[in-house]
């Protein structure tokens, strides 16, 4: 993890992101001894949400795929 003083915070914001965001998270030091810690959000998705495809088969069609893949299991 990488620690930035506040100076080396400011001009380089993009790089102490990216750090951040490669190792989980990075420190910024002040003068006065305080340390802050920046990490990136996890964003909590759905495994279920996934694009959608787009098809030219009608919902009769589909459900005979399926029926037809559930007899063979």
């Amino acid at each position: 993890m990488k620690v930035y003083t506040y100076s080396q915070a400011r001009q380089q914001l993009a790089q102490l992101l990216d750090d951040a965001r490669e190792d989980g998270q990075a420190q910024i030091r002040r003068r006065d001894g305080q340390t802050f810690v920046i990490k990136p959000l996890e964003e909590k998705k759905s495994p279920l949400d996934v694009a959608g495809v787009s098809s030219d088969l009608s919902l009769d069609e589909i459900n005979t795929f399926v029926r037809e893949g559930r007899e063979r299991a």
